[in-house]
């Protein structure tokens, strides 16, 4: 991929210029809390630019213009799917998470099921959101070895050094200010991309004998049952992500917490079209592009230089505040439910210290498991993360904020746990008839199920005295 001048001095200068931006806002950072959630100050804007500009990352980007390379206009379930997740948590969700006042998914558990069900959330989420933070890395290092002319390992040391920039000074802060600045770009960007390689398409029958109906120009390309499945694990790993949760908690009242949540699915559902069409258009007149390097390509070859330097900018930010916003997500709950409690600390620039640790430790984890997994493709990563982090909390949490203590504590527990082990060992089967949320699903449904069932009524009646929030 040959870059001119023009291209590398207009990428420079948008980097510079969003990163300088979450560089000042960092400045009024001077706690844990701060660093964590902005001081609840945000409204629904800066909401939706945390939101939009963690889940606008490698996958709604470059991964979604490297699957319709693959396999046509089923690749808009990402974003089309993680927009549908935002809006139910506006519905549903948003509302009762911040008038709880809390932290971190795992406070909202550990408060219904027990400081147990909090510390196995904290491990199982930390986990599944490491493998987002992976596929935003995946196309972060290719992008920067082409672009640069490296080899990968120093392209993940830079992949690094952008993300610490743009996230771990000033956490939450600089992702919803720079979330914003970068969703601008990334909007104006595919959207002129997008105009330019659907105009250059055939249409009628020359573009039917291209791509034919099945499966090219189906959602359900891959199946309706696949499709469908996928959509799930969207909905549910969006919904069990503390990156997104934390991004609500950060709003200055739940009105501005759902109306956030609104936003960011207006600004993610359309952001996969133009990434579907330049994978449509590459497919068809580069078919020798290697996948990964689709849209980055595109970008380079057939917008103006300095366009095409300000959209690959975009896209490199793209990647950054997605790696950054989900390592802030571990970093907050490891930090807060795990590390904290057990080291005794309270001191406000000593949390922030660790935060900051933490958060540097998983986006050096990122980079590395990228660097081993190269020639991976970028949407499984997600879907698996999704499915992984959704299986075991998901229910568990949907009861903890919309059916308040009617699951005794020790079942909500055996759920997340049970329902947890199931989905990883299915998930090492050769061949098993089921994805591994749905067993994860099930399990965590019969436990609840039956935990419910066994709830009587002198345990009702004691829930009933107690105060909002408290734990049995």
């Amino acid at each position: 991929m040959e870059l001119s001048g023009t291209h590398l001095f207009f990428l420079l200068l948008t980097v510079g210029l969003v990163i300088g931006v979450g560089l000042y806002a960092a400045r009024q950072v001077k706690s844990a809390e701060g660093y964590s959630l902005g001081g609840r100050s945000a409204g629904a804007m800066m909401v939706a630019g945390s939101i939009a500009g963690t889940v606008v990352g490698g996958g709604a980007t470059v991964g979604t213009a490297q699957l319709a390379y693959t396999v046509g206009i089923s690749a808009w379930w990402f974003t089309l799917g993680s927009g549908i997740a935002f809006i139910l948590m506006g519905l549903f969700y948003a509302r009762p998470l911040r008038a709880a006042g809390l932290t971190t998914i795992p406070e909202v558990l550990a408060a219904h099921y027990g400081k147990s069900a909090g510390t196995i959330a904290s491990l199982v989420a930390s986990a599944g959101i490491l493998l987002s933070a992976v596929a935003s890395s995946l196309p972060g290092i290719g992008i920067l070895s082409a672009v640069l002319r490296i080899e990968p390992w120093p392209a993940a040391g830079v992949l690094l050094l952008l993300t610490i920039l743009y996230t771990f000074f000033g956490g939450m802060k600089s992702a919803g200010v720079g979330g914003l600045l970068k969703m601008g770009i990334i909007w104006v960007s595919l959207l002129l991309a997008g105009i330019e390689a659907w105009g250059a398409l055939p249409s009628g029958a020359a573009f039917s004998a291209a791509f034919p109906p099945l499966p090219w120009q189906s959602l359900f390309g891959a199946g309706v049952s696949a499709a469908l499945a996928n959509l799930f694990a969207l909905v549910v790993g969006v919904l069990c992500t503390q990156t997104y949760v934390q991004a609500i908690f950060s709003a200055v009242s739940p009105a501005a917490a759902a109306a956030g949540a609104f936003t960011a699915a207006l600004i993610v559902i359309p952001v996969g079209l133009p990434s579907v069409a330049v994978g449509l258009y590459m497919r068809l007149y580069q078919p020798d592009t290697m996948p990964l390097l689709v849209l980055p390509a595109f970008f380079a070859q057939h917008l103006p230089d300095w366009l095409g330097g300000v959209a690959l900018g975009g896209i490199l930010l793209s990647l950054v505040g997605s790696i950054g916003g989900l390592s802030l997500g571990i970093g907050t709950m490891l930090t807060h439910d795990i590390l904290a409690p057990r080291l005794d600390l309270r001191d406000p620039w000593a949390m922030l210290r660790l935060s900051r640790g933490v958060v540097l430790c998983v986006m050096g984890a990122a980079a590395f498991i990228a660097i081993r997994n190269l020639h991976s493709e970028v949407l499984l990563w997600n879907y698996l993360s999704m499915a992984l982090r959704g299986g075991g909390i998901f229910l568990p949490l949907t009861l903890a904020i919309l059916w308040h203590h009617r699951i005794p504590p020790r079942w909500g527990l055996s759920s997340m746990a049970l329902s947890t082990a199931g989905a990883v060992c299915c998930s090492f089967l050769p061949s098993s008839p089921l994805h591994p949320l749905f067993i994860g699903l099930l399990i965590s449904a019969g436990v609840l199920a039956v935990g419910a069932a066994r709830r009587g009524p002198k345990a009702e009646e004691k829930e009933r005295r107690l105060p909002e929030g408290q734990g049995k």
